[in-house]
């Protein structure tokens, strides 16, 4: 007479750990899918509340937290000359003045990423292609980014899709250069790749560039409501964090996996 068997147990999937957070990239991305250059970086970061964060990343992934706490950037800069499959860069519609909102996320696999809630920039082409192509929330604005020895002033108006009349003005002076920034400093930053939802499903796109450098900055005066528009609770208060950055080379690409032997 045959026993019956136990019935099995469900299976659970243990969580994984975060990746360390490492000022180098994991790897190279190859082949580059997007190349491109990211110059006068300003970025102004938030703590934020994790349960304020969770609802608006992807499926599949948390808040990144540091200290019990996620974070939300707000991070103006030049866009110069992406170029797309090792093709040159464009001098004219793959240069402009870009302003994102951002916060930070870490999926079932424990790797880290940035989630973008909005992308404002300011040339049209680009916006439709990538909110097309990527389904990346960018969104067409009136921006400017402008020197004054080492004062920078970053502009941005809303345009389309809205809400239109959405803003940011940011003033900083770079002050001098970090020589080993604080773990806080290198979360906020040394971030290796993003998770967008894309066809119904939470993609993981890595970048590859060089270690970023950084700079003290002075904040100036700030005046937005861009981090309102995304979804979340306006910020109160100064920025816990402000940095200034030159710029880096950046590509974008599949993550080249390790040869048998490596």
């Amino acid at each position: 007479m045959a026993t019956a068997r136990p019935a099995p147990e469900p299976v659970t999937s243990r969580p994984v750990a975060p990746e360390p957070v490492s000022p180098h990239p994991p790897a190279t991305p190859m082949p580059p899918l997007l190349t491109q250059s990211w110059l006068d970086l300003a970025f102004l970061h938030w703590a934020a509340d994790p349960a304020d964060v969770a609802p608006l990343l992807p499926p599949g992934t948390v808040p990144d937290t540091f200290d019990g706490a996620a974070y939300v950037g707000l991070v103006a800069f030049r866009m110069h000359r992406v170029g797309g499959l090792g093709l040159p860069g464009i001098p004219y519609l793959g240069t402009f003045p870009e302003t994102n909102v951002r916060l930070y996320s870490v999926d079932e696999h424990g790797r880290r990423g940035v989630v973008f809630r909005s992308l404002d920039a300011s040339r049209l082409v680009p916006v439709v292609v990538a909110r097309a192509a990527f389904r990346l929330p960018y969104v067409w604005s009136r921006m400017g980014v402008e020197r004054s020895g080492d004062t920078l002033t970053y502009t941005s108006a809303r345009r389309w899709p809205g809400p239109r009349g959405a803003r940011s003005r940011i003033v900083l002076r770079a002050g001098r250069p970090i020589g080993e920034p604080t773990p806080l400093e290198h979360f906020l930053t040394a971030r290796w790749a993003l998770h967008n939802t894309f066809s119904g499903r939470t993609r993981y796109l890595p970048n590859a560039h060089p270690r970023w450098p950084l700079h003290r900055a002075e904040l100036l005066e700030c005046d937005e409501d861009l981090v309102a528009a995304g979804g979340l609770p306006a910020p109160v208060g100064d920025p816990v964090s402000v940095l200034y950055s030159p710029g880096v080379p950046v590509r974008f690409g599949p993550q080249r996996r390790p040869r048998a032997g490596d």
